[in-house]
């Protein structure tokens, strides 16, 4: 008898390590995932609209641009510069760090690389010396936080095809014909750095201004890849969570 319960308590205990490992296996597999190959982010401002909502969720390739510290989370000193680093394309959606406190992510569009000079004039992107195409399409009709009081109460917002130098098109909102970042200075991007843009212009903290800045090629976390999930949470019908979700958005590739 004592011999059976002596067998059915190692059985026991050998269940408990194996359940145990697994744990950890799965812990350490779901850890991996997050740093080498993907992370999920959500939108929580319109400085991306129309390209981006806000209650979008997405995934980020983190291999895109090969690994830096901004890779693994909290951002630990382990190293400097990046691992398999390789450099990113114009017209990248791209999260990466805040170079100002290193841990606040943010969400741009990449328009000048090293060397570029980049200017605003009456609204429109300069690069090199030279204005980038802008095609006027439909009015976008403006969600929640679209232009955020900047659109002097408009619903419909001008929006437009921009089209980069590389041939990347997508679409840019134009809350306001004279908001602070329709006119600025010529910017000299710095080696090892970029200059991000938001596409709702007149609604973005970006590189025209000092509060972001320049982006230090360290703190690119990777690049959006497409949106997997989008709420709606100004929706009339909250009360009943499928009509949360907007359905058209689910597996949209971002461009």
């Amino acid at each position: 008898m004592s011999s059976e319960v002596e067998v059915k308590v190692k059985a026991e205990s050998g269940g408990a390590k194996e359940t145990l490992l697994l744990m950890a296996g799965v812990a350490v597999l779901f850890l991996f995932v997050r740093i080498v190959v993907f992370q999920a982010f959500n939108i929580p401002s319109g400085s991306m609209i129309p390209t981006l909502r806000i209650g979008d969720y997405l995934i980020v390739s983190k291999s895109s641009y090969g690994w830096s510290k901004h890779s693994i989370p909290w951002s630990p000193p382990l190293f400097n510069g990046r691992i398999w680093g390789s450099e990113p394309k114009r017209g990248d959606v791209i999260v990466f760090k805040h170079p100002g406190d290193n841990s606040t992510d943010y969400i741009k569009r990449l328009i000048g690389l090293p060397g570029d000079k980049i200017q605003v004039v009456n609204g429109v992107l300069h690069i090199n010396g030279k204005a980038v195409k802008l095609e006027r399409i439909k009015d976008y009709h403006g969600a929640p936080g679209t232009c955020n009081g900047r659109g002097r109460g408009r619903t419909e917002v001008a929006r437009y095809i921009e089209t980069l130098p590389n041939g990347v098109k997508h679409e840019i909102l134009d809350c306001s014909p004279d908001s602070e970042g329709d006119n600025t200075r010529e910017y000299v991007v710095p080696p090892g750095f970029y200059f991000m843009m938001g596409d709702n212009r007149d609604n973005s903290t970006d590189s025209r201004f000092s509060e972001l800045g320049f982006i230090p090629h360290e703190n690119l976390v990777g690049r959006a890849k497409f949106i997997f999930m989008s709420l709606d949470s100004h929706s009339d019908k909250s009360s009943f969570l499928p009509f949360l979700f907007r359905w058209d958005r689910f597996f949209i590739t971002i461009r």
